[in-house]
């Protein structure tokens, strides 16, 4: 989402609530000046984008020892 410095000083409550969902650039005379978001998003995109990559029949210790074979 992109945003005026003005919206942002008016509304600045609602953009950071926004902020741990999404990022929020910051424009200026029509050019982005910032980015406002989460230091945790990237965490949370991560650990989403693993749920459901282990076979279905396979065991967390499984895996371990199968990461770890690799090694």
């Amino acid at each position: 989402m992109a945003i005026t410095t003005m919206e942002l000083q008016l509304n600045l409550t609602k953009y950071l609530a926004l902020a741990e969902t999404e990022q929020i650039f910051i424009t200026e005379n029509g050019r982005t000046i910032a980015v406002l978001s989460s230091p945790n998003q990237d965490r949370i995109e991560t650990a989403t984008s693993l749920f459901g990559i282990l076979p279905d029949d396979m065991t967390l210790e499984e895996s371990k020892s199968e990461r770890l074979s690799r090694i």
